[in-house]
């Protein structure tokens, strides 16, 4: 049986998962962001995606090596976090970024998880 740490682990690489695709399937910028993937925001977009793939291999590379998890929570956190923050300073705007926010928002007990597991533990 996997430990609650795998699991947070595994929670948190697809949480990015999806948002990776974007990297492959520009068009799904539509549905989850509300964003037309057209000209230079296409490549950011798609670049976004990119690096989400980076996040979601950085979070199955921390559950296999446990050398990697500190480094791995810190920039979790700093993706998850992030856009919370973000989100709230943009004063909480209604629409498609609320579902992302609110997918953030559900994987900040993994989070917390695998941070204390990682720092303190």
């Amino acid at each position: 049986m996997p430990s609650l740490v795998a699991l947070a682990w595994g929670a948190l690489a697809l949480l990015h998962a999806l948002p990776a695709l974007v990297a492959f399937v520009p068009r799904l910028a539509q549905a989850l962001y509300g964003l037309a993937p057209q000209g230079d925001l296409r490549v950011i977009l798609q670049h976004r995606g990119v690096l989400f793939a980076g996040l979601v291999v950085l979070a199955v590379h921390a559950l296999a090596e446990p050398g990697a998890r500190r480094a791995a929570s810190l920039t979790l956190a700093v993706s998850v976090l992030g856009f919370l923050a973000l989100y709230a300073l943009g004063g909480f705007a209604p629409g498609p970024l609320r579902r992302v926010a609110v997918a953030d928002l559900v994987a900040v007990p993994a989070l917390a998880c695998v941070v204390y597991d990682a720092w303190w533990r």
